[in-house]
């Protein structure tokens, strides 16, 4: 088979500099009981987590949560009886 070319497998795309970076990024996530959490910014949230609304390196988010999240209780435990703080 002669002048027959055989194409080579495709790689994947490199990231680029911007993608690598957002892949590095995590934003902070919180669920109903108040209990805080960083996840990958590129990924989707897993069910019962919200967005927060801080973003940032690792570093950065976990020291976020240091200063906001100050009673480590779950919201539940820190309720009374008749369901106030």
């Amino acid at each position: 088979m002669s002048g027959t070319r055989t194409e080579a497998h495709e790689r994947p795309a490199t990231p680029t500099r911007t993608e690598r970076r957002r892949c590095d990024m995590n934003q902070v996530v919180v669920n109903d009981e108040d209990q805080y959490s960083l996840w990958p910014l590129d990924r989707r949230l897993p069910a019962g987590w919200r967005a927060e609304g801080f973003t940032g390196s690792e570093q950065e988010c976990l020291s976020h949560i240091d200063e906001v999240w100050t009673d480590m209780r779950p919201r539940t435990a820190r309720l009374g009886e008749d369901g106030t703080a």
